[in-house]
């Protein structure tokens, strides 16, 4: 898995675990729908905005198994 499937559906999960829409989270994250799509296929991959909308942290968004299996894509 590289790093934008593993943002995307750590997106997807939090929005699930929140029983929150897509649609929700850029509302509640003050940002376009267009813009968290845009996290969501890797055209932009910053998630902080998004991590505010939903009250976490960075690192609490990065924070899971996912994550850490991960391989380093930049060598």
């Amino acid at each position: 898995m590289d790093t934008i499937s593993a943002v995307k559906n750590r997106i997807l999960q939090l929005c699930g675990e929140r029983n929150i829409s897509v649609n929700r989270l850029a509302s509640i994250s003050a940002l376009p729908p267009s813009s968290v799509k845009n996290i969501l296929y890797g055209k932009s991959q910053n998630p902080k905005m998004l991590c505010d909308g939903l009250g976490i942290t960075l690192g609490e968004f990065f924070s899971t198994p996912e994550f850490d299996a991960l391989e380093q894509e930049i060598r």
